[in-house]
């Protein structure tokens, strides 16, 4: 009965130790990185050293039948009974934590640097009346105001310029990174606030004049119109000629569906447009020409969806330098459990022959 109530009493120490092994383990594992984590193999011999001491319990203790057991008082020895594995459970967290010291746990601190060469972007966007054209939705302006919004949400590491254009050109926004500023603007043209027509090469050469002295390696003009260069003092051949000299890249937009559209065909004394179907009249071919010159694509957009693909195509072709170059250092964090394991085993042999032989 008492060699099995004393492994029973081995048995729970030796639980107890398992689980803070086990907390410590993790602990470990949790935070750092061993540097030399084949020392885990040695954890199966522990496991196994604490079987053999729990099978061994009680053999080594003889046992002597007294027939004066009745004076001896019950409880007698109860504490020192209970604590007599304590010095060997606290030997094996101690050895445990040493084998986690010897694994070389280290903490990792790692750090990027990144360099980011923007481009530097202007949109010429043509704001005639006929943009007002029900082909897209609610028009070919709003659509193309929207699809331009997630254009510049998508690249925020480049700056950004608008310039709007009818029969004249303005910039409507420089070049800037702040492009909460740049997405309210771009939501405010509308026909009617300059001259009508439509001044292609004044769009592009008002562009191009935002880009020259841009210091950036790269410098887009992303033009977008719906018709046909009918005013202005540059020709669009001869503004596109001028961004190749400058080293521009050119990319154009033809909006508008094949056929008819739902235009604006007059407009009333209150400023309201009444709409008639009229043909489509896009100059593909001056719009090819002037992408050609540039060094960039023409593309043609026949409704919204149409026209965020050119926007996303423009967007994969037009990529953001970045150079990232990383870091990392690493800390030796074994002295802890170095210390904590010796300390145990320390303190346990200290108990084992000091405390536990002076009980009763």
């Amino acid at each position: 009965m008492r060699t099995e109530r004393d492994r029973i009493i081995t048995l729970l120490w030796i639980v107890v130790a398992a689980v803070g092994v086990a907390l410590c383990i993790r602990h470990m594992l949790g935070r750092y990185e061993p540097a030399a984590p084949h020392y885990f193999w040695a954890f199966p011999l522990i496991a196994l050293l604490a079987v053999l001491f729990v099978w061994r319990t009680g053999k080594r203790n003889p046992v002597a039948i007294l027939p004066t057991l009745k004076v001896i008082p019950a409880k007698a020895g109860a504490v020192r009974v209970w604590l007599k594995p304590l010095p060997f459970a606290m030997g094996l967290v101690g050895v445990s934590l040493l084998l986690l010291a010897m694994a070389r746990p280290q903490s990792k601190d790692s750090w990027k640097d990144e360099k980011r060469e923007g481009i530097d972007i202007v949109i010429a966007l043509d704001i005639s009346t006929s943009m007002l054209a029900k082909d897209l939705r609610p028009d070919r302006l709003e659509a193309s105001k929207r699809v331009g919004v997630d254009f510049i949400n998508g690249r925020p590491d480049d700056r950004i310029g608008l310039v709007v254009y009818e029969g004249e050109a303005y910039t409507q926004c420089p070049l800037t990174s702040d492009h909460r500023v740049l997405k309210d603007l771009f939501m405010q043209p509308r026909p009617g606030l300059i001259d009508g027509g439509t001044a292609i090469g004044m769009g592009l050469a008002t562009a191009l004049n935002r880009l020259r002295d841009s210091e950036a390696k790269s410098k887009v003009v992303i033009l977008l119109t719906d018709g046909v260069s009918n005013a202005g003092m540059v020709q669009p051949l001869d503004a596109a000629r001028m961004a190749a000299s400058l080293g521009i890249r050119v990319y154009t937009i033809g909006v508008g569906t094949r056929g008819k559209a739902l235009s604006p065909v007059d407009q009333y004394a209150n400023g309201q447009y009444r709409y008639d179907y009229v043909d489509v009249e896009l100059d593909e071919e001056v719009l090819k020409q002037m992408a050609e010159l540039g060094g960039g694509r023409y593309f043609r957009a026949t409704d919204e969806e149409k026209l965020r693909e050119i926007y996303r195509e423009i967007d994969r072709m037009e990529k953001t330098l970045v150079k990232v170059t990383e870091h990392s250092s690493r800390t030796e964090e074994f002295l802890p459990y170095a210390a904590a394991g010796a300390s145990l085993l320390l303190l346990g042999f200290l108990f084992d022959r000091s405390i536990l032989r002076t009980m009763a």
